[in-house]
């Protein structure tokens, strides 16, 4: 196993890594929209949070030596239902014709206020993956 870290995306807040390698598939911590940095800055709208979850799960997946199209399954947690086609829209821009496996849960309250959050499992690139940095 090889724990991935990189500071193109926030840091881990609590005791787990941004992601973990093992057994050719890249587990990346669930993210919310925070923006890279010290400040927890995250961006106001379902729509701006959504971009931001995602491009901090791209940043972790390329620290991993994957990407977004290696995605295998991805989770999405909102506060409210009523946010998903938004979160839709967004979700299907930035990952194109790329589809993989998804599941949507509501879950009424996020860490720092935040709208949603993102987790999902992609993918290896081979030796790329098996080392990590930022």
């Amino acid at each position: 196993m090889q724990a991935i870290s990189t500071d193109k995306a926030p840091p881990a807040g609590g005791h787990y890594s941004q992601a973990i390698v093992s057994n050719g598939f890249v587990f990346v911590a669930g993210q919310l929209p925070i923006k890279p940095g010290g400040d927890r800055e995250i961006p106001e709208g379902i729509e701006a949070q959504t971009l931001q979850a995602l491009e901090n799960l791209k940043a972790i997946l390329d620290a991993a030596g994957s990407g977004i199209d290696k995605l295998v399954s991805v989770n999405v947690f909102v506060t409210d239902v009523e946010h998903w086609p938004a979160v839709n829209t967004v979700y299907g821009e930035f990952l194109g014709d790329h589809k993989p496996a998804r599941a949507i849960s509501i879950s009424p309250q996020l860490h720092f206020g935040a709208l949603v959050e993102i987790q999902a499992t992609a993918e290896a690139e081979g030796r790329r993956a098996a080392t990590f940095g930022t």
